[in-house]
């Protein structure tokens, strides 16, 4: 299945993507992720999407974002409608797909686990129904020695007789022998890119397997980016976000692309549980990871032991897929989630300076990562617990985890990967409840309460 691009994508693409297929030196002007976030949620409190920047009535809108990001360079990034066709026909001709934020086919357990953090843009070839499958994530030095290798190819084909997907990030090394050894097995793969996706992805090894539904790759970044330190380290969260538990083979002592991945996933994100190697010759760099809260690998045997272990899941990233769970099961999400129609939009932006062909209207979902968190909301049946009451006694218990060191409001706020405003909302009905109490400008935990 490859998705349409979307007349938001579309516009999003114009705003931040490079075009590579059409370079003209405006690359300097794109968008960042942190412009466009601010962006995104600018339209969103004028109630309008991106794809209204490339309308027939985009001059007013186009002022009313000068406040955020100047008009005239809107104009000039939008303008390059020719070129955005230039690159899609190339990307079709590949077969690579590009989804966004505002698109519903948009991997659901990244909106969910990063929100606003999750990548505007993603490109990807393969099944993009894969990438909400879960599995576990294996990471790992590039440099390694055969043993390590053989050992990685193992848990990769376990994961496949478990009928697991790995997901990984395809860097020689570790990564791709966790990928080889499912693929060897009959398994399904999950590769996160940080470069040459359209490369990857025309290999002839990959091709069969991309088009028989065994491997899916996706990238935030351009499907023709070269390799950036940078690029690699921020797409670590995606591998992490898309498993349900992750395990580390090795890893140097606080350096590399491995290590950074593994603490900021321990020491913030806490997504899922972070298992460690614990057989072989034992890494400097793994016992420290395990000092920060990592889990010694269970060494599963057979299909079974395999589940209990991707099952096992530490108390945040049980809190976050009970948000998960609220979010886009079938009832409770629904006060939550808001369908909007997209505006049809033409088939050119000549007043814009491009000729950007658009594809026909379609419904797109926006979720809690696009909207804030309702504080209360009735439901005419008194039996049953409003969905924004549920989310609170998941934030709730989150909290509790949270304030097992005293911290302010704006701490608690990145811990929880919401905005200030939501998190002193949240704290103050806490407090009020009894549940915790302030001193000074730190919140701590009832010790009476929690133990």
């Amino acid at each position: 299945m490859t998705p349409i691009l979307s007349p938001n994508t579309q516009a999003i693409l114009l705003l931040t993507a490079p075009l590579i297929a059409g370079r003209t030196g405006s690359e300097s002007e794109l968008l960042t992720p942190g412009e466009y976030k601010k962006l995104a949620r600018h339209l969103r409190d004028l109630q309008k999407q991106p794809a209204d920047l490339v309308s027939t009535e985009a001059a007013e809108l186009l002022q009313q974002c000068q406040p955020v990001i100047e008009t005239e360079r809107l104009k000039r990034l939008l303008g390059r409608g020719f070129l955005l066709s230039q690159v899609i026909e190339r990307w079709q001709a590949r077969a690579i797909w590009v989804v966004s934020r505002a698109d519903a086919e948009y991997p659901r357990r990244l909106k969910a686990r990063l929100r606003e953090d999750a990548p505007a843009v993603i490109y990807g070839c393969g099944d993009i129904t894969l990438l909400d499958s879960g599995g576990l994530a294996v990471v790992g030095s590039r440099h390694v020695d055969d043993t390590l290798v053989s050992y990685t190819m193992s848990i990769g084909s376990l994961a496949a007789r478990s009928h697991r997907t790995i997901v990984s990030g395809g860097a020689k090394g570790i990564d791709q022998a966790a990928m080889r050894g499912a693929l060897e097995s009959g398994g399904i793969v999950c590769g996160v890119l940080a470069d040459s996706l359209e490369k990857t992805s025309m290999n002839r090894e990959h091709r069969n397997l991309l088009l028989e539904g065994q491997m899916v790759l996706i990238s935030p970044y351009d499907p023709n980016a070269g390799f950036n330190v940078g690029n690699a380290m921020q797409r670590n969260k995606l591998i992490y976000a898309l498993a349900d538990a992750s395990l580390i083979v090795s890893s140097d002592l606080k350096k590399g692309g491995t290590w950074a991945g593994a603490v900021e996933q321990l020491d913030k994100l806490r997504l899922v549980p972070v298992y460690v190697r614990s057989t072989g010759e034992s890494q400097v760099g793994l016992e420290a990871l395990k000092a920060k809260g990592a889990l010694p690998w269970p060494n599963p045997q057979d299909k079974d032991e395999f589940m209990a272990a991707l099952e096992v899941t530490n108390s945040q990233a049980q809190v976050v897929a009970e948000v998960e769970q609220s979010l886009f099961s079938a009832e409770p999400s629904k006060p939550l989630t808001t369908e909007i129609q997209v505006i049809a939009v033409p088939e050119s932006t000549t007043e814009l300076g491009g000729n950007l062909t658009m594809s026909p209207a379609n419904q797109v979902e926006t979720t809690l990562a696009d909207n804030p968190v309702p504080i209360a909301t009735a439901d005419l049946d008194s039996n049953k617990v409003a969905p924004a009451d549920e989310l609170f006694a998941v934030v709730r218990e989150l909290v509790k985890t949270i304030l097992l060191v005293a911290k302010d409001d704006a701490e608690v706020a990145e811990a929880l990967n919401v905005s200030k405003a939501q998190a002193t909302a949240w704290l103050k009905r806490l407090k009020e409840d009894g549940v915790i109490e302030k001193k000074g400008k730190l919140y701590i935990k009832q010790s009476d309460l929690f133990g």
